[in-house]
């Protein structure tokens, strides 16, 4: 599908640099979420940091994972924002 993530790197600060496979990219913010039940876990950067992908979507070893609606927010916010700030 077109939302399938291509690629994801953890970054500093509970950040993920997100790739697309229809070429959307940017920086997902982690961190509003890790008070918020399953992901309180990914306080811990090494465990943040064991990010993957699976079927297409960003997920953790433990079972956490981010729904496709939510990164396509989140990375058209971090796109705005570039442009805003450009």
């Amino acid at each position: 599908m077109y939302w399938d993530i291509k690629s994801v790197e953890a970054l500093d600060d509970y950040k993920l640099k997100v790739v697309r496979i229809d070429g959307l990219e940017g920086v997902l913010d982690m961190s509003p979420y890790l008070e918020k039940g399953i992901f309180h876990e990914l306080k811990d950067t090494d465990y943040f940091r064991q990010v993957g992908i699976s079927y297409g979507a960003i997920t953790w070893p433990n079972g956490q994972d981010i729904a496709p609606e939510t990164v396509e927010q989140e990375l058209k916010r971090s796109a705005l924002l570039k442009v805003s700030e450009g």
